[in-house]
């Protein structure tokens, strides 16, 4: 009897991450993905996306057309819409990071060289991860709200320079100074509490990319979510403590709060922006997280 074909392989690409305004950045790295997928003896279709949505449509036909492995080359966008369509589904999820933050890249080691991240997706082992949920929304690294839901409003409507560490770290020591807390209610898996608070973080994975470790005791296959609560401060204060994000130092200390949970609901008196994979998204004046454990598939790079 002859054997199943191995299902195919999709490759989504974003022709704008990390592309640096290079006008055939798309063609390219379209052209590498063909050249890697077939010499790695794998069937398949490599795409181009033309807009926000385009991937995660894209996920969504590949994986109802029977992809077994479809790649997000791109950002913590991409990763985020492909991830998205993909999750409670068979078909695993592959990476080549290609943004300025690359957070899930990052937590599972994913090389960034590309060719090098395409062989990974697909020789690769298979791993179930947990898939977090905020405000209706899916997440695969950090969700959060308050003053990192505002910072990345202003990251992602950004029209011009350069994206990446310092350019974030830069823009939320200017914004700092002109944000104001607010006062939540929370119920965290049953508990109530009531904070002033700065940031209210959702983390499944430990960082929010670019190495800053926000929920440094975070595990991605855990059946948990982390919540990390830094508590209203002076701009003063928040510009001394921001480099330990990047340093991974960021601890249990007076006015920072961590504990794990299976399901969370945020209230404030008006409505709560919040982000999810670092995209902005408005809200209501309540929202509801919640883990769904080791609802994603993905390749990592075998060992």
């Amino acid at each position: 009897m002859t054997p199943l074909a191995a299902p195919p392989v999709a490759v989504i690409v974003n022709p704008i991450a990390g592309a640096h305004g290079r006008p055939d950045a798309g063609r390219a790295r379209a052209a590498l993905a063909e050249r890697v997928v077939a010499a790695e003896g794998h069937a398949g279709s490599v795409t181009v996306t033309a807009g926000p949505g385009h991937a995660a449509a894209l996920a969504r036909a590949a994986a109802a057309a029977g992809a077994g492995l479809v790649v997000a080359w791109g950002g913590d966008g991409t990763v985020n819409e492909v991830a998205s369509a993909l999750a409670f589904g068979p078909a695993a999820l592959g990476i080549v990071p290609a943004g300025s933050g690359n957070g899930l890249a990052r937590n599972l080691r994913i090389p960034r060289d590309p060719a090098a991240a395409l062989r990974a997706a697909l020789r690769g082992t298979e791993r179930r991860i947990d898939v977090g949920e905020l405000g209706g929304r899916l997440f695969v690294t950090t969700a959060g709200v308050g003053f990192d839901a505002e910072v990345a409003r202003r990251f992602n409507a950004r029209t011009e320079g350069r994206r990446g560490r310092l350019r974030y770290f830069a823009l939320a020591l200017r914004a700092v100074w002109r944000y104001e807390s607010r006062t939540y209610t929370l119920e965290v898996d049953g508990e109530r509490l009531e904070t002033r608070a700065l940031v209210i973080v959702c983390g499944n994975a430990r960082q929010y990319g670019s190495g800053a470790t926000i929920a440094p005791m975070a595990q991605i296959d855990d059946g948990l979510l982390d919540l990390v609560i830094v508590e209203a401060r002076s701009p003063w204060a928040i510009g001394w403590q921001m480099p330990r994000l990047f340093t991974g130092a960021l601890t249990p200390a007076p006015g920072i709060q961590m504990r794990r949970y299976r399901e969370l609901v945020v209230r404030a008196s008006t409505p709560l922006a919040f982000h999810v994979d670092g995209d902005p998204v408005a809200g209501g004046i309540e929202l509801a997280s919640r883990v769904h454990p080791g609802a994603l598939r993905i390749r990592v790079p075998a060992r």
